[in-house]
């Protein structure tokens, strides 16, 4: 496994973690909103521009969703 695999496979997990605890603290939302933002740059490096874009939206939205919810 290269390290750019292994970037993708821990962006990836963080992801998935992290959005099956959201509901236990605004500070998941945001690390969801980060891991996000990881997948999206593994995607672009990987070479599959797609998964980035969408990963990079996903980032926004839960960005955005972390700002609205109450403290």
């Amino acid at each position: 496994m290269d390290n750019l695999t292994l970037f993708g496979l821990i962006a990836v997990s963080l992801m998935l973690i992290t959005y099956a605890l959201e509901s236990r603290s605004h500070w998941y939302v945001l690390a969801f909103a980060v891991s996000c933002a990881l997948g999206s740059t593994y995607g672009f490096l990987q070479g599959a521009w797609p998964f980035g874009v969408v990963e990079a939206i996903w980032a926004l939205v839960a960005l955005k969703r972390w700002a609205s919810t109450p403290r």
